[in-house]
């Protein structure tokens, strides 16, 4: 499948209003004022991803969540310490020393955290659209990128070779930090979701 700068604008359109409302949801849950840039939003393969993020062995969070109804594919959603950070000692009052040491606790505020951005980026997508979009319980995971992106593959087998890659940044008070949400589509979702704009591929 071949795409276009045409096509290329209005992914891109569709990943900075769907970040504005994820970056809403994010200040809300919080309770702090929560500001952002625009986010870049590209379309990338499997290994600048990877190249984009800090190389194959960076260890982040990834939280995976797959929809389904009028489109189908995953969205995975990647947190690097920072923002784990900002998230834990906003919602919990912890300090997140390493990785390793991270509570059960600590993992299920950061998968509601992702549950929730999520979901308002696909209700910004099925609104836009006008389509039926229904995500699944999100899947926390603590692991190096390459990793991460190679069970993504492993799991959804229909996805597009290349991703739609949306990079956020926040400014909360003092601190910046930044997020990774990557979109992936299967190759039919990418065309109906291409064709509710008027644009054929």
């Amino acid at each position: 499948m071949e795409l276009n700068d045409l096509h290329i604008d209005v992914l891109k359109e569709i990943g900075n209003i769907g970040a504005g409302n994820a970056a809403t949801s994010l200040s809300a849950m919080l309770s702090k004022r929560i500001d952002m840039n625009v986010p870049e939003v590209s379309l990338l393969n499997y290994n600048d991803v990877i190249e984009s993020i800090g190389g194959a062995e960076n260890i982040i969070v990834g939280i995976l969540v797959s929809f389904e109804g009028d489109i189908d594919g995953v969205i995975l959603f990647l947190l690097k310490k920072e923002f784990v950070h900002l998230i834990l000692n906003s919602l919990l009052g912890t300090e997140l020393k390493s990785f390793e040491e991270i509570s059960e606790m600590e993992m299920s505020a950061l998968s509601e955290i992702g549950n929730i951005m999520v979901s308002s980026y696909v209700n910004s997508i099925s609104s836009l659209t006008n389509m039926k979009i229904e995500i699944t319980v999100p899947s926390l995971n603590i692991d190096m990128s390459g990793a991460l992106l190679d069970a993504v593959t492993a799991e959804f087998s229909e996805a597009a070779d290349r991703v739609i890659f949306i990079k956020e940044k926040y400014f909360c008070q003092d601190e910046t930090v930044y997020s990774h949400m990557l979109l992936l589509p299967s190759m039919t979702s990418l065309g109906i979701l291409l064709k509710r704009f008027g644009i054929d591929i």
